[in-house]
């Protein structure tokens, strides 16, 4: 086995990681023994000193160590990020249909042992996002067998989230492989187009987790009429012309996004006598409805994170629960309520608890028809289930 530095863990701390959980917080750490630097491998022993994991160090986070393997012998290089990029990319064979999208998520974190990479394919480029400095560490391989992907013709770096900065990472977007990238491009998902701007769209480009749970709003909005807050660039609107709803109205407080939803309805030749667009917080603008007594069929909460973390996971209720309470009270009888969360501080117990004390507080009887979760090339590892990020609740009153 390599010599890699040792990170020693206090005494009872190794329970974590004989059920195979990626993470090692700081409060774990006993010592350090060597000099690693950040994004370097380490070699994670108990108190006795057996050797339990290979795991890239990160000074500067509470999350002081992440797993690469529990394989001890295994060395930390371009051959094992070779097999591990390989193995997700040829299980994403098996999760989405052949031919169903032109877009999909090939890398998810520490659900394909690859702690802190993000890789989304959009046609033939491939947005990057690095969230570690494990990641970052090995950046140079990483790229080189990226840019290998067969039918990959650019590689793009998105690494400008918050999340960097609690790891010492600067925030950084750009090519990293290829001539230039296509931008905005045009996808295509489940027989419909959109186009994405993978220079400053949200997350890389596109919400690829929602696909799923696009066609299931699809196959029940026949003759309804929707409304859709935090629309985004209006993906579900999309999906529920496609799916003959009677009208339309999406929502979000981003005059740029709204641009894109009416890009997104006429790339689809979708009818803008039955399209509504409103530039607004949505906040304000259910309050007024619910004012003026307007209703709706089914109504779509999918708003951005209100707790990246646990310790916010409390504001983050109370906003929760008042933007349900809210489309409850606009939701005519027997309507629906599609509603999300993807806040990574927030569970899925705690989400449908709000959501229940929401509909109490409406004064409406509601009941959970089906529960929704990330698409399946979002998968969730079993012994990591903060991959489990997206929640999302069908309601019928």
């Amino acid at each position: 086995m390599t010599e890699y530095p040792i990170l020693k863990l206090r005494p009872g701390r190794e329970k974590s990681l004989l059920h195979r959980h990626p993470w090692i917080f700081a409060s774990a750490v006993d010592e350090i023994k060597g000099q690693p630097q950040a994004g370097e491998t380490v070699q994670v022993r108990s108190v006795d000193g057996q050797t339990l994991a290979l795991a890239s160090y990160s000074p500067l986070s509470q999350i002081r160590a992440r797993v690469w393997t529990f394989d001890t012998s295994r060395m930390i290089d371009i051959g094992f990020l070779n097999e591990q990029i390989s193995k997700a990319i040829e299980l994403r064979k098996d999760l989405v249909k052949t031919g169903t999208t032109s877009a999909m998520r090939l890398i998810h974190g520490e659900s394909d042992n690859l702690p802190g990479l993000i890789v989304d394919r959009y046609n033939d480029t491939l947005v990057v996002q690095v969230t570690t400095p494990g990641i970052e560490y090995h950046r140079k391989e990483i790229v080189d067998v990226l840019s290998k992907v067969e039918g990959v013709t650019c590689v793009y770096e998105r690494s400008d989230v918050d999340v960097r900065e609690l790891e010492g990472l600067p925030l950084v977007k750009g090519l990293l492989f290829g001539q230039s990238i296509p931008n905005p491009m045009v996808i295509e998902e489940n027989g419909l187009k959109f186009e994405v701007d993978l220079e400053v769209g949200q997350k890389t480009g596109f919400f690829l987790d929602q696909r799923d749970n696009r066609q299931y709003l699809k196959d029940v909005i026949k003759g309804k009429s929707v409304l859709n807050c935090f629309c985004y660039t209006g993906a579900f609107s999309v999906y529920a012309f496609a799916g003959g709803a009677e009208s339309v109205l999406s929502m979000d407080s981003s005059e740029p996004a709204m641009e894109q939803v009416r890009a997104n309805l006429e790339l689809n030749g979708m009818e803008a006598a039955k399209s509504e667009l409103m530039t607004a917080d949505v906040f304000t603008a259910l309050r007024k409805f619910r004012d003026s007594r307007r209703s709706f069929d089914v109504i779509i909460l999918d708003p951005p994170k209100f707790a990246p973390t646990i310790a916010q996971a409390e504001k983050a209720a109370r906003g929760y629960k008042d933007i349900n309470l809210l489309a409850f009270k606009l939701l005519k009888p027997g309507g629906l309520l599609f509603t999300f969360s993807c806040s990574g501080g927030v569970s899925r117990e705690l989400f449908q608890k709000i959501v229940a004390s929401a509909a109490l507080d409406a004064g409406v009887n509601a009941r959970v028809v089906a529960q929704l979760s990330q698409a399946a090339d979002h998968p969730i590892a079993l012994n990591f289930p903060e991959g489990s990020y997206l929640k999302g609740l069908v309601c019928r009153i």
